[in-house]
């Protein structure tokens, strides 16, 4: 499993990226967590608002923090 953190730096991207390893750490799903800062490769998902989170290429949640419950209902296989 391929996740992504888009966001440039800001408080809550970093926020998002850190929940997110928390979750995957919590479940032990084998995933890869990237953070993707670039603007562009954030636009190339549509994306024009973060944070943001992209779990294998499918872009979940646009301009906010995912819940916990949200992030594990998304690791489930």
């Amino acid at each position: 499993m391929e996740i992504k953190v888009l966001g440039p730096g800001c408080a809550k991207c970093k926020e998002a990226e850190k929940l997110v390893r928390e979750v995957v750490s919590e479940t032990g799903v084998t995933a890869t967590v990237e953070k993707v800062s670039d603007f562009q490769q954030i636009a190339g998902y549509g994306v024009f608002s973060t944070p943001a989170v992209v779990i294998d290429g499918e872009v979940k949640v646009v301009g906010k923090v995912p819940s916990r419950s949200e992030l594990l209902s998304w690791l489930k296989p």
